[in-house]
């Protein structure tokens, strides 16, 4: 019996992904390019749609970043919209733990998780740079060490609220016609290094009990993290030997924890090109290439390694000779280090021998290394490179990111999701309700 394959839809937010310069690309802020997104994607039967978070507009050097700015409506103003108009799709977010509060964050999830009847799911993340940290009261940032102590102990809090309900709290009095709650309904109590909090939690238990947990972590302390906490990671390796790797770690890490290999989802974020033949669509592939990394765009990304202002080089031109500075970031601002690079001395060597191998430019070399479309090809090229590997254990399904809003997914829609049904790897039709019933998650 073959692996049934996941995928979940992407609305991108900041990001490198979106061509701009189509004559298709939308609004990333007007309601109906979150609705046509969803739409398209529970047509095609979908796990999810995932709406990533932007609590700050990206500043780079000291200065907003122009490249990749986009607006973002509140997420759970978008998701608690998109239930009305949606009747199977997941509808999940990403809402940090390292500014907001479990009280508050735990009770939009469970509104949200009744107002969808079960189809919540929350990607847990920290944040990592003191811009975003100037807009709230706690200020500046955590740590790297302490953004995941914090992070548990939330998720921890989180998960006593949404326990603080419970089966047969609520019962209807028959002398009165009226619902009478017991004594302790709601109470809860967390007394740690984060949080001091006791009350009474005002949701009752949402349909899934709790929210779909999902979390992004390719590093030691988010791997395990996931292993320990989530129904779904996020990672960035894509292909067969990589993604292997990674799901052999995480899968081999929930055991220690009472967790069943099953019990998380490995799901890489992945892009996508399509033509009529491989050929067509390799050539397509290019153009998004060299549209997505302008020049500008080519140095702001070699800064993000190089942590200095590398604004008076020629992108056309080789990569620096000097080296990159180590130790605090001072391109963005909090940033101990890059979240991709964890060594950028060893990065720009590596970089630099790619260059010089191939005689590329710094624009060449970072079209090459930031823009790599996941999949290329036929609808049938591609829906069997999804299912090879899926099914060689490289992970459970893909999170895809059309480069074009809202109207990108509905080739793929069309096109890939019928080959994979005819494969016997996709559904056809949900088979429950609620985004765990999707996930096939307890």
């Amino acid at each position: 019996m073959p692996k049934q394959i996941h995928l979940a839809a992407h609305f991108p937010g900041v990001n490198n992904t979106t061509v701009w310069s189509d004559p298709e690309a939308g609004s990333h802020i007007e309601f109906s390019s979150f609705v046509h997104l969803a739409q398209t994607a529970e047509r095609a039967k979908f796990d999810f749609f995932f709406l990533a978070e932007g609590l700050r507009l990206r500043e780079q050097g000291g200065r907003i970043y122009d490249l990749d700015v986009v607006g973002r409506p509140d997420t759970f103003a978008v998701l608690a919209a998109l239930a009305a108009v949606t009747d199977r799709l997941g509808l999940t977010g990403t809402i940090n733990s390292t500014f907001n509060e479990p009280y508050e964050v735990a009770r939009q999830f469970a509104s949200l998780d009744h107002l969808s009847a079960g189809r919540a799911g929350w990607n847990v993340v920290t944040s990592w740079d003191a811009f975003t940290g100037e807009n709230f009261r706690r200020g500046g940032y955590l740590p790297e060490d302490q953004r995941y102590v914090r992070a548990k102990r939330f998720l921890e809090t989180a998960a006593e609220l949404f326990d603080s309900w419970r089966a047969g709290d609520v019962l209807a009095d028959k002398e009165s016609g009226r619902f009478v709650a017991r004594a302790d309904v709601g109470a809860f109590e967390r007394h740690d290094e984060q949080f001091d909090i006791h009350g009474r939690f005002t949701v009752p238990r949402g349909p899934q009990g709790r929210p779909v947990i999902l979390q992004a972590g390719d590093s030691e302390e988010g791997r395990e993290f996931a292993a320990a906490t989530a129904d779904a990671i996020f990672t960035r390796h894509g292909t067969k030997e990589a993604g292997q790797q990674f799901y052999a770690d995480v899968k081999g890490r929930l055991a220690k924890y009472g967790r069943e290999r099953s019990d998380l989802v490995v799901l890489p974020a992945a892009t996508f090109v399509l033509g009529d033949t491989d050929a067509e669509a390799q050539e397509l592939a290019d153009v998004v290439r060299h549209q997505q990394v302008s020049g500008q765009t080519a140095i702001r990304f070699l800064e993000q390694v190089w942590n200095r202002d590398l604004s008076a080089y020629d992108p056309d031109g080789p990569l620096p000779e000097v080296d990159p500075l180590v130790g605090e970031h001072t391109i963005a601002k909090g940033r101990a280090q890059t979240r991709m690079y964890r060594d950028p001395l060893d990065t720009a060597k590596q970089w630099r021998a790619l260059a010089a191998e191939k005689n590329l430019s710094i624009r060449e070399l970072m079209i090459q290394i930031q823009a790599r479309q996941t999949f290329i090809g036929s609808p049938r090229t591609v829906a069997e490179s999804i299912d090879d590997l899926v099914q060689s254990d490289a992970c459970d399904g893909f999170i895809l990111v059309p480069h074009v809003t809202p109207g990108g997914l509905d080739p793929f829609a069309d096109k890939v999701v019928p080959l994979l049904q005819e494969r016997g790897v996709f559904r056809t039709e949900y088979s429950g309700p609620t985004l765990r019933d999707h996930l096939g998650i307890p």
